[in-house]
């Protein structure tokens, strides 16, 4: 479970077949083989590591579901360590779990993203959201798409204040709407 907080960038090293390789710092501090990593919104598994790189494989269904495998050397991406049971909540619960991959319609400040349209149900103003493994707030929701607000800090500190046109995103809408509308279809 993450909350959705990026604590670093770190770097796509190589991307080999299904292997990942990304250099960073932070996430790697208190890290081991078999811990959880998320990368742009992603959980990865570490398989291995060294002085400042970390690597992970990419199973069929992420490479389906998210942007990961269209990763290449240099990429910047969006990194996480999963939360502890000690830790604040500053973000909201998200699981690493991406839903599915959206289109940036809009650059921030006002980020403007395409989702599919069985996702939009999930997807309520001043509800959460995350892209790209970033929390966010919707803004404004449709039924195809929707906004969230990229204040400074966090187009600084993440990899959103680069997005433009034409670039596409993980999403991953709200886990709390999901079990909710399971549990009242059951009715």
């Amino acid at each position: 479970m993450f909350t959705g907080l990026v604590e670093e960038v770190g770097t796509v090293a190589a991307h080999t077949g299904a292997r990942l390789r990304i250099t960073a710092g932070k996430v790697l501090a208190d890290a081991g083989v078999g811990d959880s990593i998320a990368v742009d919104g992603c959980c990865l598994t570490l398989v291995a590591m060294g002085q400042r790189w970390w690597e992970a494989d990419l199973s069929d269904e992420t490479l389906r579901r998210t942007t990961l495998g269209m990763l290449a050397p240099g990429d910047p991406v969006n990194l996480e360590r999963p939360l502890r049971l000690a830790d604040r909540l500053g973000g909201h619960l998200v699981q690493g779990h991406v839903d599915a991959v959206g289109d940036v319609l809009a650059p921030p400040p006002t980020l403007g993203v395409r989702l599919p349209g069985h996702l939009a149900r999930y997807v309520v103003e001043k509800g959460a959201v995350a892209v790209d493994g970033v929390s966010l707030t919707v803004v404004e929701a449709t039924d195809d798409a929707f906004t969230v607000a990229i204040v400074p800090h966090t187009a600084a500190a993440t990899t959103l204040g680069s997005k433009r046109p034409g670039h596409q995103v993980n999403l991953e809408v709200d886990l709390v709407a999901k079990y909710v509308e399971r549990l009242v279809a059951a009715r």
